[in-house]
This record gives structure tokens, C-alpha cells and sequence, in this order.
């Protein structure tokens, strides 16, 4: 009996006043544990996010953006080969979808305070929205186009004789990305006067 008092009375103190080497261990185990539990989360979320169901959850695209793609080659075509909104509008790499998501959450502010919420809202900025996205593919040499289409894959036979040129030569040169010539492919175009080449 006094053998175990005495254990208790030792484990008590450990649980009361733990040595250094304890605490830090709980400390170093407690942080690991969180992180992965904060991991997880965190990629689950960004990849329940990354959907089509996700962003067209939202009546402003599932009305507008949403309804003009069903009527492009991008959403149904021969091969079967579909491309959802997160394909064209979100990097695949991590860092570019992360930096992607921090920008997009602007469009949330948007939804809160209803910037598009009506058809009328969508088409009056329909000409600065698509700019942004523009600039952003500009920027980045179209890199969510290039996920699928890849420029050293191209088949010059097959295409237009037009297409091949300018595949070929502006492409193929760096002086133009896919965005320069491709604006409308997946989205109706808005007013595009004053806009340079068109």
C-alpha cells in the first residue's frame, strides 16, 4: 500500500509541476498532431472549393458564365474531354492556387454585397470582369490553357491553315499567349470596342 501511495504521490507531481523534457515532448506532439488535423482541413477545403459544383453554387455564375460554356466546344465535343471552371480559372500547381484563391476571394465580397446579383449587374460589368481575367492569363502566358494544350503537341498538319501560321509563329516565339487570340472561346465576348486588335 505504501508502494503505491508513493507512485501516486510521484505521478502526481509529474502531472502537476512536469518536467521540462514532458512539456515539450506534449508540446512537440500536441503542435504535430494539430498540424495535421489543420492540414487536412485546410486541403480538404481548398479541393471542396476547387469544384464546378462549387463555383456554380452561386446563382450569378450557375445564370451567366455557367449557361454560356454549356454552349461551347470547352463543355461538349467529340472526344468527351470536358472542362470545368476551376480548369480554366484556377492554376493546378499549389502556389499558383493559392495565390489564385487569395484573389478569388474577392469574388465573395462580391456575393455578400451583391455586385452581380442580377443579369442586368452581370452584363454591366461583364466588359471590366472579363478584362481582369484577361490581364490575369496575360500575365501568367496562359498557364491554365497550357495544362491541357500543350504547344509542343501540336499537330500544324491538323489545323487551319490560318491557326498553323499563327500557332507557329506567335506562339511558338513567345510574342503572343493563348489568351491574345482565344478570348471568347469558352464565354461570350462583351462589347469589345476599343479593345486593341478587335
Amino acid at each position: 500500500m505504501k508502494a503505491i501511495l508513493s507512485f501516486l504521490k510521484r505521478y502526481w507531481g509529474v502531472l502537476r509541476r512536469p518536467s521540462v523534457h514532458y512539456s515539450l515532448g506534449v508540446l512537440v506532439l500536441g503542435g504535430f498532431l494539430a498540424g495535421i488535423v489543420f492540414w487536412g482541413g485546410f486541403n480538404t477545403a481548398l479541393e471542396a472549393t476547387n469544384t464546378e459544383a462549387f463555383c456554380i453554387s452561386c446563382h450569378e455564375m450557375e445564370d451567366n458564365v455557367y449557361m454560356e460554356i454549356k454552349e461551347t466546344i470547352h463543355y461538349s465535343n467529340r472526344s468527351g474531354v470536358r472542362a470545368t471552371c476551376p480548369d480554366c480559372h484556377v492554376p493546378h500547381e499549389w502556389t499558383d492556387k493559392i495565390a489564385r484563391k487569395m484573389q478569388a476571394s474577392k469574388e465573395v465580397w462580391g456575393k455578400i454585397f451583391g455586385t452581380i446579383n442580377t443579369r442586368e449587374k452581370f452584363l454591366g460589368m461583364r466588359r471590366e470582369l472579363a478584362e481582369h481575367e484577361w490581364a490575369r492569363l496575360k500575365a501568367n502566358d496562359s498557364l491554365e490553357c497550357r495544362n491541357c494544350h500543350d504547344y509542343d503537341s501540336m499537330d500544324f498538319t491538323r489545323q487551319s491553315p490560318r491557326a498553323a501560321r499563327f500557332h507557329s509563329s506567335a506562339l511558338g516565339s513567345g510574342d503572343a499567349t493563348c489568351i491574345d487570340c482565344h478570348r471568347g472561346i469558352a464565354h461570350r465576348l462583351p462589347d469589345m470596342r476599343d479593345v486593341p486588335g478587335w
